[in-house]
């Protein structure tokens, strides 16, 4: 599509100004959690729900957000996601109870997951020089790293002098000035005739929502519980059965073919590891600062300023190495970094000094700008033209239930082995192990203040030995993933000379 320089500028602009939006809305709410609990009287499981009340629902649809892009024009499904994600974020602001709060979630997750997978189809479309669509998807994967990274910054100060509604309204203005700007800017991109994957979207929703109930509630009602078994038993036999209709279907909303490339099964492993870190960090970096260090919002907030600073100073870097060298280095080595960056956090408690852990925030940021950018890049240029819709909205999907899954899983690392040491610290006490669950709720709601200074005492020191459990495993996992993706991204051998050439080979630039 040949657009003149300063229309290709402008698009590059809408995208980002509204990809930075949605990626914000991730993680600014988390800042607001102690907020939300205290306010709403949310225990530690509702709190997760109003964090994966957005990202359940935009990983679950992101694919139906892809397959209506291919439908019914990239644009068009665009602008109607931008208008829902307003919608929802008003609704948000004006929530009175807590299950209005993850309704209005859910709404805004929608929009996200009709606007994420037509704003890099977009781009591929609208950057046809490759060098050129290299430098935009950089500048596109940058700000939506960056929007992860100024959440709590931005979004501290706003609980602090607005309240946690303000978190939310945020979003309106920008959305109603990017709407008209959109609707002028962006090229219509015409649809194509093809069908929707009805089966594939409903057993996708239903074993994604199977997944992440069984691991929020187990930890409050017990893993034994029967809604939560039953909820494991839908994941298990919803993402079978998703699998098994994506590989069959003429048109599937998911082509399972792809992650079979080494390359594409490396990218999307990337992108939902990195997410699973650090959304689960994000999620219990403000419990933390606010509800055993202390801090202010507004403190806990501008100290995340170093992890953002590093994805600006990081992610051009990476688009560079990428171009030239292809992807591996870069995302290897930020992997790396994000579960060295974890566990290092786990060696600090409650009395650290800011300056004693300040390295973790620039390692941590230095790994996140390393892995977004190439990630992007290497999953489009893998794949052809037509493909690029799918190919967006499954990295986007991966990146999304990566963090759904990191909270999920995380926050039930967190939750289980807080109350068996709580138990254990209250039995001293004179407590039951049914008490060490109600404390767990309040502490991790916000409530810790109103405990007796003893009690207090042992749930502040369970919290910070759940949450240094907790992060071990995400290091660990990301550790592992770093080295899978090490082996999936390895050079192939060249052909020995006068042997045909491998069809299955990638160019060397996607290497």
């Amino acid at each position: 599509m040949d657009l003149p320089a300063g229309r290709r500028r402008a698009v590059l602009a809408c995208l980002c100004a509204t990809m930075f939006m949605a990626m914000l809305d991730n993680v600014i709410v988390n800042n607001a959690l102690p907020r939300i609990g205290g306010d709403l009287h949310a225990g530690v499981s509702s709190l997760q729900w109003v964090v994966e009340g957005y990202s359940l629902v935009y990983a679950a649809l992101l694919l139906t957000g892809g397959s209506l892009g291919d439908r019914f024009g990239r644009t068009r499904t665009y602008l109607a996601g931008l208008a829902l994600f307003t919608a929802g974020s008003a609704a948000a602001g004006l929530a009175g109870g807590i299950g209005e709060l993850v309704a209005a979630r859910g709404l805004q997750g929608v929009g996200a997951a009709l606007l994420t997978p037509g704003s890099l189809a977009i781009l591929r479309h609208v950057f046809t020089d490759e060098r050129e669509r290299a430098r935009a998807i950089g500048t596109w994967s940058s700000v939506s790293a960056l929007g992860l990274a100024a959440g709590p910054v931005i979004g501290g100060p706003i609980v602090q002098h607005v309240g946690w509604a303000g978190v939310f309204w945020v979003n309106v203005p920008i959305g109603l000035l990017a709407l008209p700007f959109a609707a002028r800017a962006l090229p219509r991109i015409p649809g194509r005739e093809r069908r929707l994957d009805l089966p594939g979207q409903l057993l996708s929703a239903l074993g994604t929502g199977g997944l992440v109930y069984a691991l929020v509630e187990g930890p409050a009602r017990g893993w034994t519980d029967t809604r939560v078994l039953a909820g494991a038993v839908l994941a298990v036999l919803g993402l079978a059965a998703f699998a098994l209709v994506e590989l069959r279907t003429a048109e599937p909303m998911l082509d399972l073919r792809l992650v079979r490339d080494p390359v594409l099964g490396g990218a999307c492993l990337s992108g939902f590891m990195v997410s699973f870190g650090v959304f689960g960090a994000a999620f219990f970096l403000p419990l933390l600062m606010q509800g055993v260090m202390g801090w202010s919002p507004s403190a806990a907030g501008i100290a995340g300023l170093p992890n953002t600073v590093m994805i600006v100073l990081a992610a051009p870097v990476a688009s560079a190495v990428t171009t030239r060298f292809g992807p591996r280095a870069a995302i290897v080595t930020g992997l790396a970094l994000t579960a060295t960056a974890l566990g290092g956090l786990s060696l600090y408690d409650g009395h650290a000094h800011y300056p004693a852990y300040l390295w973790v925030l620039l390692v941590l940021g230095l790994g996140m700008g390393l892995t977004f950018t190439p990630v992007s890049i290497a999953v489009l240029r893998r794949v052809e033209p037509q493909q690029a819709g799918m190919a967006s909205a499954t990295i986007n999907t991966l990146r999304e239930l990566g963090g759904v899954v990191g909270v999920a899983a995380l926050g039930a690392v967190l939750s289980s082995r807080m109350t068996t040491v709580l138990t254990g610290g209250l039995d001293r006490l004179g407590g039951t192990p049914r008490q060490a669950a109600e404390i767990s709720r309040a502490f991790t709601g916000g409530a810790g203040a109103a405990l007796p200074g003893p009690v207090r005492a042992a749930a502040t020191g369970a919290f910070v030995d759940g949450l240094h459990l907790a992060l071990r495993c995400g290091s660990a996992a990301l550790a592992v993933a770093a080295v899978l993706v090490a082996v999936l991204l390895r050079p192939a051998p060249a052909a020995p000379a006068g042997a045909p050439a491998d069809p299955r080979r990638a160019p060397a630039a996607t290497r």
